[in-house]
């Protein structure tokens, strides 16, 4: 079902799927996006994010939902990394009111993965992730913030010429947040991390990392796969394969 939720005063498009005929509480995994790169731009975000959440309803019997982070698609306002970090959270407490879940798992692309790490760390309502192609941390942005600051205006997620208000406290975001660490605080929830060792954009080493901080993370390198695990078959095979067994490994 398309529909909106409310991030602070913005308006987030959204994607909830819930199976038919399955009684009691069910658990609930919320789908993130990732920052478009690739060519990709901000108005073709999560677009093919809907199927795989029928696909878990369907095959799985879980709640499931999708939607796009402020700056991307549909979704009102522009993009900040402490802006896309609320809008988690509000979609964690969307899905929560809408379904009474018995449990949230986050499953995260690139940016949304990192970020939904940082975000799980730190919320209790999370029992945990799983991660494709994710970046252990925010650097590269970092490191030159006028410059990718004029890139997500260039590839539209950000749309206002005023924003950010202080471009001083937009960039200080970037390095507010880190995955690395938050995977340490994770621990010893589930974590999955998998990356194909042909990614172009963000390279292996850094699920490596983040596996080792979490020290018992399950990690899968996908021979052959690029950063778009979405579209490799044997990504979501081993993806739909993990949040199976959290589902019975919780209910143990």
């Amino acid at each position: 079902m398309n529909s909106t939720f409310l991030s602070g005063e913005l308006n987030l498009a959204s994607y909830l799927v819930q199976p038919q005929g399955k009684p009691g509480a069910l658990p609930a995994m919320v789908l993130c996006h990732g920052y478009p790169s690739g060519g990709i731009d901000a108005r073709q975000s999560a677009g093919s994010f809907p199927e795989l959440c029928d696909r878990v309803a369907n095959e799985l019997g879980w709640i499931a939902m999708t939607f796009t982070f402020r700056g991307c698609a549909t979704s009102e306002g522009d993009f900040s990394m402490q802006g896309w970090v609320d809008d988690l959270r509000g979609a964690i407490t969307h899905v929560v009111a809408e379904t009474s879940p018995s449990g949230v798992w986050l499953v995260g692309n690139n940016t949304g993965g990192s970020l939904a790490l940082c975000v799980a760390a730190d919320d209790p309502r999370v029992s945990g992730c799983a991660l494709l192609g994710a970046r252990a941390d925010f650097d590269d942005w970092a490191d030159h913030p006028r410059r990718f600051l004029e890139h997500s205006r260039e590839i539209g997620t950000i749309h206002h010429p005023g924003f950010p208000p202080s471009a001083d406290e937009w960039a200080r975001e970037l390095r507010r947040f880190r995955p690395t660490e938050a995977a340490k605080r994770l621990a010893p929830r589930p974590l999955l991390l998998m990356h194909g060792d042909d990614d172009e954009i963000v390279p292996t080493a850094d699920s490596r990392v983040l596996a080792q901080a979490h020290g018992s993370a399950e990690l899968q390198i996908i021979g052959g796969a690029g950063h778009r695990l979405r579209h490799d078959p044997r990504a979501m095979a081993v993806l739909l394969g993990w949040l199976d067994r959290q589902r019975t490994s919780a209910a143990a």
